[in-house]
């Protein structure tokens, strides 16, 4: 069983930053694959960033060249760097993790076995 705790949301002024952090229990987080998403009122469930094991990284193109996406395998933590924030942003962001194989298919929510309690990131304008 793996757990996930979210941390690092808040309120942030348009065009602000925040980094939230993930960190995860178990002994071989090194070899998940870790992804973000978060879900507005009234919406989906929606990709913002992955990261496999190999380091190779994914981004939903609302966020592609704002967000980052990294790790760190000492500290059994992924990060989502968020920069140039935006109202369309708010969301409950969520960290969850494969432990198995991450297709293609990185985007979709049930590629992910685990997941945290979310954190809330508010942008306001």
């Amino acid at each position: 069983q793996v757990q996930l705790v979210e941390s690092g949301g808040g309120l942030v002024q348009a065009g602000g930053s925040l980094r939230l952090s993930c960190a995860a229990s178990g002994r071989t987080f090194s070899s998940y694959a870790m992804g973000w998403f978060r879900q507005a009122p009234g919406k989906e469930r929606d990709f913002v960033a992955a990261i496999r094991w190999s380091g190779n990284t994914y981004y939903a193109h609302s966020v592609k060249g704002r967000f980052t996406i990294s790790r760190d395998n000492a500290k059994n933590t992924v990060y989502l760097q968020m920069n140039s924030l935006k109202p369309e942003d708010t969301a409950v962001y969520y960290c969850a993790a494969n432990g198995a194989y991450l297709s293609s298919n990185y985007y979709l929510p049930n590629e992910y076995h685990y997941w945290g309690q979310g954190t809330q990131v508010t942008v306001s304008s």
